[in-house]
């Protein structure tokens, strides 16, 4: 081949390939990417998020998103970093990341928006003026959701502080995406997991249907009624699909009634332990099971707004157990014998209603409930265990345990 050839050869070969990578352009250009916004993005929960994010298992292993990173400017250095280095990680499915610290340009055309911690500006002084703060940036960001989001926008709000309150707030200024904004319930459900996890000796991933009921991040009851366990070490064994209620391998009635209560009445009050990684895993796994559906059989907890599910009052958000299907969440109203008492229902939901009255400006100060019920001793023995494919339980267990648990 003589080198003039070669030199057509390699021209034609050139433009071909310029031509193939402008047609790829235009390809991507009509398939619009998955527009995401994080509020207080300068934060470590964001940092642990992205990357999870860009993986593809939250959206799929085909679906690219743009990450909309949106700040105040004191955070725009920051802001810059994670950009700069999500950049040179260079993530397949990652077609684009910017920022924005102009608030009024905030949720343009957002699909998803995930909603962190807000730093309060100023001092604090008091509960009632907390809980106050919250209501200015919800009522300005469910004005923006209204007015720059996608119709179909999803909303999850995750965090430690008011976060039932916040979904509310935000419902409120944007009625018309109402039903897709949820509270992210699952950390608090995994501290609950791995405390059971640690008393059993097993891992928390074999422990499943833990549902969390009320104030996420204050006033809730864990409940272990249809807590099951799987893979368990123990006398009776069978194939991976067969579990054991958790509450008849746990002997000790003193740790289930007291001990695992003040533990995760702990961790909620002090917020230790549910640090960035819990956070952004928990908002991940819930965003997952939104898009995808939740596995099948599986309890997972929620904050929603109450319409009267399970004896809720109506207007409150309220955690309680759901599942995903089909890309949106149905209450399990189904379930049997998950009563909640009325002492423990109006101790879980008369915090929330004052967080909103004082919120709203409609109460003055904020009454913390005292509860009258005593931790009482009401754990079932178990009974003794029975060959392999009976369960060692008794009928009226599932009945009997609902007050053992007061958060």
């Amino acid at each position: 081949m003589t080198t003039e050839l070669m030199k057509l050869i390699a021209q034609e070969n050139l433009e071909t390939h310029k031509e193939k990578e402008l047609e790829e352009e235009t390809r991507k250009d009509l398939i619009q990417p998955l527009q995401v916004w994080i509020t207080s993005a300068s934060g470590r929960v964001c940092y642990n998020l992205i990357p999870i994010l860009t993986s593809g298992e939250v959206f799929g292993m085909h679906t690219e998103i743009s990450l909309n990173l949106l700040g105040n400017k004191q955070a725009e250095e920051d802001l810059h970093i994670i950009m700069t280095e999500m950049r040179d990680l260079v993530a397949p499915l990652l077609r684009s990341i910017s920022i924005c610290t102009q608030v009024e340009d905030a949720f343009r055309q957002a699909h998803v928006i995930i909603i962190l911690d807000e730093n309060t500006d100023g001092e604090v002084y008091s509960l009632e003026d907390c809980i106050r703060s919250r209501l200015p940036p919800c009522r300005l960001y469910g004005y923006l959701i209204e007015k720059n989001a996608h119709d179909s926008v999803r909303v999850i709000v995750g965090g430690k502080t008011f976060v039932n309150l916040k979904t509310f707030l935000l419902m409120r200024y944007a009625p018309n995406v109402a039903h897709n904004i949820i509270a992210v319930a699952l950390g608090v459900e995994g501290q609950a997991r791995a405390a059971l996890a640690r008393k059993l000796r097993t891992t928390p991933s074999c422990i499943k249907n833990v549902i969390v009921w009320g104030n996420i991040s204050g006033n809730n009851y864990i409940d272990l009624r249809k807590a099951r366990i799987y893979r368990y070490e123990s006398a009776i064994w069978g194939p991976p699909n067969y579990s054991r209620p958790v509450l008849s391998l746990i002997f000790d009635s003193e740790w289930v009634n007291r001990q695992y209560v003040e533990t995760l009445k702990k961790l909620t009050a002090t917020g230790k332990q549910f640090g960035a990684i819990l956070a952004a895993h928990s908002i991940a796994t819930t965003l997952k099971y939104w898009y995808h559906g939740s596995p099948p059989g599986e309890i997972v907890s929620l904050g929603v707004l109450s319409e009267g599910q399970f004896g809720i009052p109506e207007g409150i958000v309220f955690s309680m157990p759901v599942k995903f299907e089909n890309g949106t969440w149905v209450a399990l109203t189904d379930l049997k014998d998950i009563e909640i008492s009325e002492p423990i229902m109006t101790r879980m939901t008369s915090d929330l209603i004052q967080e909103k009255l004082v919120a709203l400006g409609d109460l003055i100060s904020f009454q913390p409930y005292q509860s009258a019920v005593n931790l009482l001793d009401l754990t079932p023995q178990p009974t003794s265990e029975k060959p392999f494919g009976q369960e060692a339980i008794n009928d009226s267990e599932d009945k009997s345990v609902e007050e053992q648990q007061i958060n």
